[in-house]
This record gives C-alpha cells, sequence and structure tokens, in this order.
C-alpha cells in the first residue's frame, strides 16, 4: 500500500516526537511491505515567523493532496503571554480544521498498568478504564463569532450549534460504540444552554436508530466528577467542541501524564493524527519530550487506512516499553530515556529486532537495555 502522508511539525516538541512517530512507521512500512511518502508544510508560530500566516496556503494545498496529515503540536510563549496579539498559532489549527472539516475528533483513554501508580487516582479506580471521548471539533464556542467592545471593557464568545452539526458527530459515536460494549454518554449543559438542550433533543431523537446502544446523558459538570469518582462506568463520551477539550485533558491524566493520549480528527475530506498535548516549549530540544501520544497517533492513522494488524502491532510495541520501564522524563524524573531513544526501542520492537527479553539490571543502570 502507498499513501501520502503530511507531515506538519509544528512549534515546541512538536517536531521532536513527530519524528519518532515516522521512524516507527517508515519501520512498519519496512516489515510490512508498505510505502509512505512524506512530505511537509509549515502550521503554527513558526509558520507565522516564516511567512507571517499561522497556516500558509501552501500548508493547506498539502494537505488537500495527502491521504492523512500527521500533526505535532503548535503554540509558542511569544502568544501566549500577549493577550493583544491578532494573528495566533492556534488559528492555524482552527482553520485547518475547518477547512478540512475535520468534524469529529477521537480520543482513546487507556490505562496502562505498570503506570498505574503514578495517577492521582487509586489503582481500584482505574484499573480496566477503557473509553473513548468524541468531541465535535468544528463548531461550538472556539468558532463562534467573538466580539469586544471598544472600550475593551467587555467581551463575549457566541456558541453556535445547528442539528446537522451535531447529527454527524453523533453517528460517528453511536456506530463505534457498536464495535464496543453498546453504551454511550452524552454530556453536556443542557439544564442552563439553549446548545446542549439542541444537542439532548437531537440525540434523543438519534438513538432511536441505535436501539441496542444504551444512551445516558450527564451534565459536563456531573461528568468532570464521575470520571474522579467511577470512570469504568464509561465507554464512548459524546459531546461539543469545549467540554470534549475539557474532559478529554482530565482523563488524560489517570496514567499520570499528558504524553500518551493520542488523537483522530475525521471528517468529509481526509483525516488528521495527533498527540493531544501541547507544544511544551520549556522541554523542546531537550530529548526529553515524550513520543508516545505522537506515535500512537500514527497507529490511528493505521486504522484509518484500514492496516489494523500494523496499528496492534505499535500498540504492542508502546505496551512493551512501558511494561518494561523504558519511559521518559515526564513519567520517571530519574531514571528516564530521552526522546529518540524511546523511539528507537519502538522502532526496534515493531521492525522485529527485540526479543521482547530485557536486562532490568541495565535500565536501572540507563545503560544497553537489550539483551
Amino acid at each position: 500500500m502507498k499513501k501520502n502522508i503530511a507531515v506538519i511539525l509544528g512549534d515546541g516538541i512538536g517536531p521532536e516526537v513527530t519524528q519518532q512517530a515516522i521512524k516507527v512507521l517508515n519501520a512498519i512500512a519496512d516489515i510490512y511491505g508498505h510505502e509512505f511518502v512524506f512530505k511537509y508544510g509549515l502550521m503554527g508560530a513558526v509558520a507565522i515567523e516564516k511567512t507571517g500566516e499561522p497556516l500558509p496556503d501552501e500548508t493547506v494545498e498539502l494537505a488537500l493532496e495527502s491521504d492523512a496529515i500527521l500533526f505535532g503540536a503548535i503554540g509558542d510563549p511569544k502568544y501566549d503571554n500577549d493577550p493583544y496579539a491578532t494573528v495566533r498559532p492556534e488559528q492555524g489549527l482552527l482553520k485547518i480544521r475547518k477547512v478540512l472539516q475535520l468534524y469529529g475528533n477521537i480520543r482513546p483513554i487507556t490505562i496502562y498498568p505498570s503506570l498505574m501508580h503514578l495517577s492521582p487516582l487509586k489503582e481500584s479506580k482505574i484499573k480496566d478504564v477503557d473509553f473513548v471521548i468524541f468531541r465535535e471539533l468544528t463548531s461550538g464556542i472556539y468558532f463562534g463569532n467573538k466580539h469586544t467592545s471598544a472600550d475593551g471593557l467587555t467581551a463575549s464568545d457566541e456558541c453556535t450549534y445547528n442539528t446537522e452539526e451535531i447529527e454527524r458527530i453523533a453517528h460517528l459515536a453511536f456506530k463505534h460504540a457498536r464495535k464496543r460494549r453498546n453504551k454511550l454518554t452524552l454530556v453536556d449543559k443542557a439544564n442552563v444552554l439553549e446548545t446542549s438542550r439542541l444537542w439532548r433533543k437531537t440525540v434523543q431523537k438519534l438513538a432511536h436508530q441505535y436501539a441496542d446502544v444504551q444512551v445516558n446523558y450527564l451534565y459536563a459538570d456531573n461528568a468532570s466528577m464521575q470520571l474522579i469518582q467511577n470512570p469504568q462506568q464509561f465507554d464512548v463520551i459524546l459531546t461539543d467542541n469545549m467540554f470534549g477539550d475539557i474532559l478529554s485533558f482530565e482523563a488524560s491524566i489517570f496514567n499520570g501524564t499528558l504524553g500518551l493520549v493520542p488523537s483522530a480528527s475525521v471528517g468529509n475530506i481526509t483525516a488528521l493524527f495527533e498527540p493531544i498535548h501541547g507544544s511544551y516549549p520549556q522541554a523542546a530540544g531537550k530529548d526529553i519530550a515524550n513520543p508516545i501520544g505522537s506515535i500512537l497517533s500514527a497507529a490511528l492513522m493505521l486504522d484509518y487506512f484500514g492496516l489494523h494488524e500494523e496499528a496492534n502491532k505499535i500498540r504492542e510495541a508502546v505496551a512493551w516499553t512501558l511494561n518494561n520501564k523504558f519511559v521518559t522524563k515526564d513519567i520517571d524524573p530519574i531514571n528516564f530515556y530521552f526522546t529518540s531513544t524511546l523511539g528507537d526501542l519502538i522502532t526496534e520492537y515493531v521492525g522485529n529486532k527485540i526479543s521482547g527479553d530485557v536486562n532490568h539490571e541495565n535500565i536501572e543502570l540507563r545503560k544497553s537495555t537489550v539483551i
């Protein structure tokens, strides 16, 4: 299989973690006889510095011509700390979502037994947690009209949804629930928000088409509490743009780090794959960032291509590294491995160059560990 993949490295740690995902994809291509052609485009702060635009037209054209997009992260303190900036890196991400009609963001939450001791929750709370968040991605308050009064003392952000926007992400979530445990939870704020009431009405109507799926409804504040009290109850969570953003970040910390969670953004044209973490500029260039979120995003890309065996090989390699204490600094600040080292280990496992046997004494010494 040959696929053309647009690569947008972005800012901060984006280039470092994405390069590890590309190494793993190249190993997959070698072992399984595929051809992945990578072409690079700019977006974010680096694009602003070079072109004046957070998303140049050339990058849009590249994305439209590609079978999928592998994306790193965007953001820079220069813009984060300047509320008066009119051109911002995040505008590039919002624009590419809109242009590519990436209306559905899928964020799987998986617990790794070897990391449960790092969770802020008790192990009994997170054992066997496995759910997926379906977040609407191209509408809502992030895309609504924004206004600031002339005197700068009043501001507003409009949140707007229509039934078509809700239905298309809801169909995705219902269909995915059928592939899992036939349970879907809608998270909204229907007690106070008109948009949430529209979400609830629309999902209630659609639920008749999916009679085999059990549907529950939770207000966003209760859902955030339930995620802490009893995350094992969830299977597929469906929610709007802002609530999905917040809840997925909350759930990502179940493993003790934000660096493990991948995501897929899907729509009508192509799909984009990225870790959910930000650009983490403090770690940029230090080879200490966690590449697993990006590598698992590459696995989601392979699923999108229909290459499920290859995707599962990557997930097996990731689980192997974590189970054997090959982790980055965010997980173990003392006995840690570098970004590139972890990428090499996962690549070698995928390439069948590692038997799976490990010298644990060498792990503690941070030496050559594989025998």
